[in-house]
């Protein structure tokens, strides 16, 4: 078993309308989903934490963007690394009210998911996949109101 390398390292970038009374704060849940089998015979699927996990196993990130201000926030925008050792698995990415882009550059450009490219060893350029991607965001297309949260999050698959 391998040691999930739980990355805190999350970027928050926010602009604010009164930016001394709206404060975002974050929290990240990782957990695998386990599926377990009731008495009646039933699978029924729950989520755990995921403190150890092994090459192939899928783990969901959940970051929760919190307004622990007294003012609503708004352009709030949470940016999150893939984890090395692992790469983000098609189509799981969500947030609701979010537009949702990528990065599979480090971080320094980031467009929808059908948009990005990379350059390949020859030169030319091909369609970013899942396994290029080096980070997701998220922006919120509402105001986050004082004591709203927004939970937002993805799905990635250890190496």
């Amino acid at each position: 078993m391998k040691p999930l390398l739980f990355f805190s390292s999350i970027l928050l970038l926010a602009l604010f309308s009164a930016p001394l009374l709206a404060e975002i704060t974050l929290t990240t849940v990782a957990e695998t989903e386990v599926t377990e089998v009731d008495a009646r015979g039933e699978e029924i699927v729950r989520r755990t934490r995921a403190n150890r996990v092994v090459p192939g196993s899928e783990v969901i990130y959940t970051i929760t963007a919190k307004n622990s201000g007294a003012e609503p926030a708004d352009n709030v925008v949470v940016t999150n690394p893939i984890p090395e050792q692992t790469v983000y698995v098609d189509g799981s990415a969500f947030g609701a009210g979010t537009e949702i882009i990528f990065s599979a550059d480090g971080g320094k450009h980031y467009d929808a998911a059908g948009q990005l490219t990379v350059k390949q060893a020859d030169g030319l350029s091909r369609a970013a996949t899942g396994e290029d991607y080096t980070h997701v965001r998220w922006h919120l297309a509402f105001s986050l109101a004082p004591g709203e949260e927004a939970p937002v999050g993805y799905v990635v698959r250890v190496k």
